[in-house]
């Protein structure tokens, strides 16, 4: 089962779920939606273990990170036709793009929300192969969000190539509070607007 919204006029983007909801949470579907009407085409697909609870309704954890990465190169091998590609993810789906996006042909990796650590273990990071990309990555991240705040990501060494958008005030889901004066609808307009101008200059 696929969702696809809009179409390649502008590029495509390749869209990995997050570890706890599936590919038409409201998340996905927003930001799905606000990319398409930049012009891009939105594939969104599920890891094994999100198939198997869609089929069966019971909850398990995500598969191991070799499995997830066959599953996404699996969606890649089978968009190889031309069209530029961008391989995307939220939290979870975003770590699995980055780690698969050197083995592609794909533009670069959009990331939602980076699991820059398990909530409450900062002193485990996921940022080993983050120090040496050699393809474009960008990050939107909530400035508070608890997998990756600002005020611990700025101390990482990461590669010239992992650019880094800061959604002021925002969680893991780039919604800031209220008292912030800010909303996640203002945020996330302003990220599909940085995606349109990132993919445009290529």
């Amino acid at each position: 089962m696929h969702l696809i919204t809009g179409r390649p006029d502008r590029g495509r983007i390749l869209f990995a779920h997050g570890a706890g909801a599936p590919m038409d949470s409201e998340f996905m579907d927003t930001v799905a939606g606000g990319l398409s009407a930049r012009g891009f085409e939105v594939v969104r697909f599920e890891f094994p273990y999100m198939q198997a609870r869609r089929a069966d309704g019971r909850k398990r954890p995500p598969n191991p990170m070799p499995k997830l990465l066959a599953a996404f190169a699996e969606e890649v091998a089978a968009l190889d036709d031309g069209v530029p590609l961008w391989l995307a993810g939220k939290s979870m789906g975003g770590r699995v793009a980055t780690l698969l996006l050197e083995q592609t042909q794909a533009e670069g990796a959009l990331v939602f929300g980076y699991p820059f650590y398990a909530a409450g273990r900062p002193e485990k990071p996921r940022t080993e192969h983050l120090e040496s990309m050699s393809r474009p990555v960008h990050i939107f991240q909530g400035t508070r969000d608890p997998m990756g705040s600002r005020e611990r990501v700025e101390g990482y060494r990461l590669s010239p190539q992992v650019h880094l958008h800061w959604c002021e005030d925002g969680d893991h889901d780039l919604k800031p509070r209220k008292a912030s004066g800010l909303t996640q609808r203002q945020h996330l307009e302003a990220v599909f607007d940085s995606v349109l101008d990132i993919c445009a200059a290529g």
